[in-house]
């Protein structure tokens, strides 16, 4: 049974918390690394937690669905150039000695039971970092290429987490992959709403990855790349069917009723001199071969990416909606923050389409989708989302088109602040959506990489030999 920490441990480390802040923020303003984070909206279908491996018991672990507030499945990846150790040499240091990664000045693992050696299935650690933020963990599965742990009760979150190492003809790519939720509603307010707990866990990992580097005697190649999909509590409870609830579902009811807040015969007229803003932007994606859109390359997993409006960042705008309605005609409830204000506004899908078109002599083809905004919107008018692929040349962009102002109706606040503040944000949202498909785009064809590598590598383990032998020992 694992053992739980004792009330006197956790008024201790409670209080050098302030110290651990301080030197976590420290080490976090003077970081040199390159951290490139990216967070996505999740689905508990493809985000879930692996299934625990087989043997081992779930009894006394703290699984995903022990835990409370979102799912979060996050990738921190780097590359590691011109090391001494391979992949399964790495590995094998790191099992020998966990601490060998933990920052040292931050973190240490200890065995609950005081014994020496490598890591092994079934043994019990404690992560003590400054502050209240010990957790114990158990280790489920130790591979050549990796080895995976699990939450046990009384650490701040609850999932699993899986450390891989794998190479290619240029270099060594490490991997910290996990999958959890908060442990308690404290550790979720510390982590969902105050952001606390998640910088302290970025530092932790990103330091791990810096030692990881180190220890192969190496070089980074290109920094650390965080990937976050989050799959929102509500999508948990009610199966991942993605239904709306509570008040958002009242509000998306309410839409249902809504009609659209201008004369849309107006968009085809639409000009700066009678008073609407029409914006185009484009933004260049990494390309293809000639032809048609390549099985899973950048048109589609861009088109994915528009569909799924992972188009905004999360923590600006949150699209809300019925996963189950159709596509076309769907209602959106845009939940929106700027500053410390939250406020909603509805959209409805008026536009769905995926055709050739050709424009002076080159076909394209495009993907895309509109929507207009409902009564109770701030703005009223029309947004394009689009990716288009050229086939004669291969080349890939992503294409936003609006025309808008200011609305005539709905909440008097909003309106007057967007007169104030609303273009110049709306600017920079434009542009921030832009980068974002790019960065997404390129993170996910380095996923698809990097899943397609390691899926080459277990199968050529499995048909060696050496492969039967067992974990490291």
């Amino acid at each position: 049974m694992p053992r739980r920490q004792p009330i006197t441990l956790r008024l201790r480390t409670a209080a050098r918390w302030p110290g651990g802040i301080a030197l976590t923020a420290w080490n976090y303003m003077w970081r040199t690394t390159a951290v490139h984070r990216w967070e996505m909206t999740g689905s508990a279908d493809e985000d879930g937690a692996p299934a625990l491996p087989a043997g081992v018991d779930p009894k006394g672990l703290q699984e995903t669905g022990d835990g409370v507030g979102p799912l979060l499945h996050r990738i921190y990846r780097t590359r590691i150039l011109g090391g001494t150790l391979g992949p399964e040499e790495l590995i094998e240091r790191i099992v020998a000695d966990l601490d060998v990664i933990a920052p040292s000045e931050f973190a240490t693992f200890q065995r609950l039971d005081g014994e020496d050696g490598p890591a092994s299935p079934g043994d019990d650690y404690i992560v003590r970092m400054p502050g209240p933020w010990d957790g114990p963990v158990r280790v489920l599965d130790v591979r050549r290429d990796g080895f995976r742990l699990a939450t046990l009760p009384g650490h701040l979150e609850a999932g699993q987490i899986e450390f891989r190492a794998r190479s290619d003809r240029h270099a060594v790519e490490f991997t910290i992959e996990s999958w959890a939720r908060s442990g308690d509603r404290l550790s979720d307010l510390m982590y969902t709403h105050l952001r606390l707990a998640k910088e302290v866990q970025l530092h932790m990992w990103t330091s791990a990855l810096e030692r990881v580097v180190k220890l192969t005697g190496g070089t980074m190649q290109g920094g650390i790349v965080i990937t976050t999909r989050r799959v929102d509590a509500g999508r948990l409870d009610d199966g991942g069917t993605g239904r709306a609830t509570g008040r958002a579902a009242r509000q998306l009811t309410k839409l249902s009723r809504t009609d659209v807040n201008f004369d849309v015969a107006c968009i085809a007229e639409a000009t700066a001199a009678n008073g609407w803003h029409v914006d185009e932007l484009l933004q260049v994606l990494p390309g293809e071969r000639p032809g048609p859109p390549e099985p899973g390359g950048t048109w589609e997993l861009a088109r994915r990416l528009i569909v799924d409006y992972q188009l905004a960042d999360p923590d600006v705008v949150r699209a809300v909606y019925d996963e189950d309605s159709p596509f076309d005609g769907r209602d959106m409830l845009l939940q929106i923050r700027f500053l410390w204000l939250r406020f909603a506004a509805g959209v409805r899908i008026s536009e769905v389409y995926e055709e050739e078109r050709e424009v002076d002599g080159a076909r394209a083809r495009v993907a895309g989708w509109a929507y207009r905004t409902l009564h109770g919107h701030f703005e009223q008018g029309e947004m394009h989302y689009q990716v288009w692929k050229w086939l004669d040349t291969g080349a890939v962009e992503f294409r936003l088109h609006a025309v808008s102002k200011v609305a005539g109706t709905g909440p008097w606040v909003l309106r007057t602040g967007f007169r104030v503040f609303g273009r110049t944000n709306q600017l920079r949202f434009y542009q921030q959506i832009c980068r974002r498909v790019l960065r997404l785009t390129e993170a996910e064809l380095e996923t698809l990489r990097v899943a397609a590598a390691a899926e080459s590598h277990r199968r050529a383990r499995a048909l060696s030999p050496a492969a039967s032998r067992g974990r490291v020992a």
